[in-house]
């Protein structure tokens, strides 16, 4: 292991011949927060573990911290590959498989709708408590009944925390088994990774507690000038339209939703775990041939709809279920495809290049989402395959 560093942070891990600037964007976008992030940065090319970084307080290369929404990445690779088994076909509709889900007006929503967010089923009547929300099969069982926001298939709008219960029961119904269960045997376990849905109990220990966000006067004095909505789809999306509003931190810190592993935001992991299952689905891993063929990895990237998000009014296309990268990164190939979380994470694949990309945060970002360091840390992983 080396280390190196400045006066006010020391990073720690080791990088390939080629990536040497890699870790010194790292250790000066961490030099530039205040907020004592906590940081992992890992990235493979073809294969090759060749950034292999930490830097923080209370956080090391086999820290596991709570990824919020990178978790959908995973939820969605097990979708992919049941798509390429034949087992799931995209372009039936949901009810289909899952015949409750017709209810109030919801039978004609094709599952390729349904992983590019068009459900309207944001939320549901009464709300959820942390602990409901790490029951996937509660949450789907009152998704079925619910009215949505708006007429399925015309909008699209972020179901921050509740696709993977949604997506996770089509899978259920199908093949009788849950998301988790289906990663575990087919992605996680063969390839030895790092990112689990539902953290055992026995890592436990390796667990990192999830830091609330520290923000800056100008944030505090733009949150004050440009109050959350507390009607809006934003506000009851993420659960802050409730009464007291749903602490995002304290449910990543819960152990039950740790050990449930709910499919939209219950994931575990490093950053080496989550550039792993990337690794995995398009190059393969230690050997061991890549879970996805040609054709699924260009379908998972592929976008279908494109427009402005109802819920988060931002353009954030999704493709079979993850989210499109090139617009956050634009020096990736076409047809990259991840997941941001949302403390901070962010993990994708770059087919193209060869890359898979993963990024961990302990201490939430401001706005929200990826974290911003993301963009500097991606571009010079780019540079460096650019010339490798």
């Amino acid at each position: 292991m080396t280390d190196t560093g400045d006066s006010t942070i020391t990073v720690h891990g080791t990088v390939a011949a080629g990536f040497e600037g890699v870790r010194e964007e790292f250790a000066a976008a961490l030099a530039a927060d205040h907020t004592e992030p906590g940081s992992q940065l890992a990235v493979y090319h073809h294969g090759r573990l060749v950034v292999d970084l930490w830097a923080g307080e209370g956080i090391d290369g086999d820290s596991l911290p709570a990824v919020y929404s990178s978790t959908k990445g995973a939820a969605h690779l097990v979708v992919a590959l049941l798509i390429q088994d034949g087992v799931i076909d995209p372009d039936r509709t949901v009810a289909s498989y899952w015949p409750e889900f017709a209810a109030e007006g919801k039978g004609e929503l094709t599952v390729r709708e349904l992983l590019a967010h068009r459900a309207g089923l944001i939320w549901a009547d009464g709300g959820f408590g942390i602990e409901e929300l790490a029951d996937d099969r509660l949450v789907a069982g009152r998704l079925a009944g619910q009215r949505p926001y708006w007429t399925p298939g015309t909008e699209a709008g972020y179901h921050a925390l509740m696709i993977g219960a949604l997506t996770g029961e089509v899978v259920r119904r199908v093949t009788g088994r849950s998301v988790q269960e289906i990663y575990e045997e087919r992605v996680r376990a063969p390839y030895g990774l790092d990112f689990h849905l539902g953290l055992p109990e026995a890592l436990e220990p390796r667990y990192v507690a999830i830091r609330p966000a520290v923000a800056t006067p100008e944030q505090r004095a733009e949150a004050a000038a440009n109050p959350l909505d507390l009607d809006s789809l934003t506000a009851l999306a993420f659960g802050f339209a409730e009464d007291p509003p749903l602490d995002l931190v304290a449910l990543a810190n819960t152990r039950a939703v740790r050990a449930l592993g709910p499919a939209s935001v219950g994931g575990v992991g490093s950053a080496r775990g989550l550039a792993g299952m990337y690794a995995a689905a398009v190059s393969g891993l230690d050997g061991l041939p890549p879970l996805l063929t040609p054709e699924t990895v260009a379908e998972a990237g592929r976008v279908r709809w494109k427009g402005t998000d109802v819920v988060t009014a931002r353009t954030d296309p999704f493709a079979l279920g993850f989210e499109a990268q090139q617009g956050h990164y634009p020096a990736l190939g076409e047809g990259a495809f991840g997941h941001s979380g949302a403390a901070g994470s962010q993990a994708y694949a770059d087919p193209v290049n060869g890359v898979a990309y993963g990024y961990t945060r302990r201490r939430f970002a401001l706005p929200g989402g990826a974290a911003a360091e993301n963009e500097r840390l991606s571009a010079a992983v780019s540079e460096a395959v650019a010339k490798v």
